[in-house]
């Protein structure tokens, strides 16, 4: 009886059963299929052509116009077969983003026909507008031409209609326009000055590349709460808004099941991001409510970056399909976790040598002690350069903000390397670095775990985490160029000064072992105060960073002066990576564009105030004002009172903060105009931050204070409860 049960309700089962949709393809069917690589390399050009390219990308060969000509005749046949009909010079001009100028395969030919055409010329070198990107006074609007030149490095592809070549960006006059390429400069010098150490070392003719694993948080808010949002739409942050009564205090968004919605947003980004040849690895919620982070594997710097761009980009247009907006600025919402970009720096040869991890004999000991104690030594004194590097006027609000790294560039080794750093200091014998170390949980079923040989230190700006170092600080909208590149160049310029030295201690008779072993140690400790293991939030580290003689300035505008300062126009002028006028023309642009931001956010917030808060909240008070007068008709004397007077209070709170809101916002407006005014780019931005800047916060009280006081109904944009729960 219990098995004709049985059978009954499978058959039940079977009726209802829904047919499964065949399985997604492998991603290995399709990964790479819109990039020029060398798969389909092997399809569209020849042996010899194929060899001379690869000779270009892994041994910097130039190419000659002859070998351009075939890969352009090849490239093309292949994007037309993708279904291209344009071409674009892809590039990384000083404004953060990317920039493309399409044009047509197509040309006219003989009486009313056309012909598809594509030189080697047109691949390898194009003409843009070097006047209307930033430039730093390096261009005047007369002198507009400026130059992109293909980077065979770095794989051309298609998006769409059209075949993209990622190429770099200079002047008329050479100077370098754009963020590729002193990036490829820098990977050049620390290539050769890591190279150069490593002789030392037993190891000769294995290229050494510097690399990048970036980890890229974002939110995503609903497209229709978003429309209905002026100040995401303009300045790309909420202005206003008053706290949600639930954001992350109960920490269960984090690693969280992720929304349906999202989770299908985020299977159609990686699927883009898989033809793209964009090795996706990691997705997750982050700590705040719709903050997602999404990180590739490892690559060479170059193109690690390049593949960060392109997934931004990607970002907003798979959003879009899914009814998102993707939200990149640093800090969107007040009161909830900013965003990061966090970037796993670290040096490798090409034969699979990881530099950055402790090794298995003394001499790969002292190898990864010498390389980590020059990296510190670079950092340390070029604290303030690299913070430049990262601090913009929307890392700004995320920055130290109890999710971030303070504004203070210090950094975290961990127990192990640091005690055999210290060890070093008062050994004069090789130095032992432990293992991972096995732990048992006392779980049977549970194997054992092996424990890093660092913990992480979400507070520390510049972490070492095993085998790299983790920069924490660079904000979620940034070009990480700016950041990589600078990381790149000082520790070139440090290993050349730590050789110089060795070399000396060899040329007056040291044995190199010693030598390497006592520059090695006095390199440590000339820059043991960059190092901090502690709470980077406490008020006593900020105390005693300035005591250890780190940077402490939180100012963009005054931070951004290190970039004339003599010894960053050393350093730069010794790795070859940017001229001092170069230099200079990047301060004026940082100036420019800090001041440009907080304008934006100072004019929108002036108009949302006046415009949609203000009158909103005098409607409000009018009708509460009618109520009470209506209640004299009804109650009387202290019956009145006692009815009326918490309304009273209300209309008494609302006319307060109108009034106040309406006087601040008054007077930001006459302050970005009076600061406008100023002609210098430094003063200008200087008086934003210092005059303009406060004006935001204090507008914003008042305002969020009437966006609890006036009716739901009658508020006129989306609240922080709304924007921040998907549903």
């Amino acid at each position: 009886m219990a098995n004709s049960r049985f059978r009954a309700v499978e058959e039940a089962f079977a009726k209802e059963a829904v047919v499964a949709e065949p399985p997604a393809p492998a991603t290995s069917d399709y990964y790479g299929c819109n990039v020029f690589g060398r798969k389909n390399m092997r399809r569209y050009l020849s042996a010899d052509t194929r060899q001379k390219v690869y000779e270009s990308i892994e041994q910097g060969v130039t190419l000659d116009r002859d070998v351009a000509e075939q890969v352009a005749a090849g490239m093309k046949r292949w994007a037309q077969d993708m279904g291209a009909t344009h071409y674009t010079h892809w590039f990384q001009p000083l404004t953060g983003g990317t920039a493309e100028k399409h044009d047509s395969f197509s040309e006219p030919y003989g009486k009313g026909d056309s012909i598809e055409t594509f030189s080697g010329k047109i691949l390898c070198q194009q003409e843009s507008d070097a006047s209307s990107f930033p430039n730093g006074g390096l261009r005047n609007t007369f002198e507009a031409r400026g130059y992109t030149a293909w980077d065979p490095s770095s794989p051309a592809f298609v998006m769409g209609d059209r075949l993209c070549i990622p190429t770099v960006f200079i002047s008329y006059t050479k100077e370098a326009l754009d963020y590729k390429t002193p990036l490829l400069k820098s990977e050049l010098a620390v290539s050769s000055a890591t190279a150069d150490l490593l002789k030392y070392f037993g190891i000769e003719g294995d290229r050494v590349f510097a690399y990048l694993g970036w980890e890229q948080e974002y939110f995503l808010v609903d497209a229709a709460l978003y429309a209905q949002r002026p100040d995401l739409i303009m300045a790309e942050r909420t202005l206003i808004g008053h706290n949600s009564a639930r954001n992350q205090q109960l920490e269960d968004h984090y690693f969280g099941a992720i929304p349906g919605r999202v989770l299908e947003f985020m299977k159609d980004l990686e699927f883009e991001c898989y033809k793209l040849g964009i090795p996706i690895k990691t997705r997750h919620n982050e700590v705040a409510p719709n903050q997602f982070e999404i990180a590739p594997v490892y690559e060479q710097c170059n193109i690690a970056i390049d593949h960060n761009l392109l997934l931004m980009s990607l970002m907003r247009t798979v959003a879009d399909r899914h009814g998102f907006k993707a939200l990149l600025h640093e800090k969107p919402f007040a009161g909830v976790n900013g965003s990061g970009k966090h970037c796993n720096w670290s040096l490798g040869t090409e034969s699979g040598v990881a530099l950055l991890s402790p090794g298995k004999t003394d001499l790969e000991n002292l190898r990864f002690l010498t390389l980590t104690a020059n990296i510190l030594k670079a950092v340390y004194d070029n604290n303030a350069l690299l913070k430049s590097s990262i601090l913009t006027a929307s890392n700004a609000h995320r920055l130290g903000a109890n999710e971030a790294p303070p504004a203070i560039i210090s950094s975290f080794l961990g127990e192990q390397v640091t005690e055999a750093f210290e060890e070093l200091l008062t050994s004069r014998d090789m130095v032992k670095i432990k293992g991972k170390v096995g732990y048992n949980l006392g779980i049977p079923q549970v194997p054992d775990l092996f424990m890093d040989n660092t913990d992480r230190n979400r507070t520390s700006p510049f972490a070492f985490t095993g085998n790299r170092f983790e920069l924490r600080a660079v904000g979620s909208s940034a070009n990480c160029s700016s950041a990589v590149s600078v990381l790149n160049t000082i520790t070139a310029y440090q290993f050349k000064r730590y050789k110089e030295n060795v070399d000396r201690r060899i040329a007056s008779g040291t044995p190199m072992m010693k030598a390497i072993l006592d520059e090695t140690r006095e390199t440590y400790r000339a820059c043991r105060n960059i190092c901090f293991d502690g709470n980077g939030y406490s008020e006593e580290w900020l105390k005693e960073a300035a005591a250890r003689g780190l940077d402490c300035e939180t100012s963009p505008p005054l931070c951004y002066d290190v970039l004339t300062s003599p010894r960053t126009v050393e350093v730069y002028r010794d790795t070859g990576v940017l001229t001092e006028v170069e230099l200079k023309a990047r301060s004026e642009i940082c100036w420019e564009i800090y001041s440009k931001k907080i304008e934006i956010e100072a004019r929108v917030l002036a108009d949302l105030t006046a415009n949609h808060i203000l009158p909103v909240a005098t409607r409000y008070q009018s009708f509460l004002l009618d109520n009470v007068s209506k209640m004299k008709d009804i109650f009387e004397g202290k019956e009145y009172k006692q009815v009326a007077g918490p309304e009273i209070r209300i209309i008494k709170d609302i006319a307060e903060h109108v009034s106040k809101a309406r006087m601040l916002a008054e007077e930001m407006e006459e302050a970005v105009d009076e600061v406008c005014d100023i002609e210098s780019e430094r003063s200008r931005a200087v008086a934003f931050h210092d005059k303009v800047v406060p004006f935001l916060d204090e507008v914003r009280v008042h305002v969020d204070a009437l966006e609890m006081i006036v009716d739901d109904q009658m508020w006129p944009l989306p609240k922080y409860r709304e924007l921040l729960f998907i549903r």
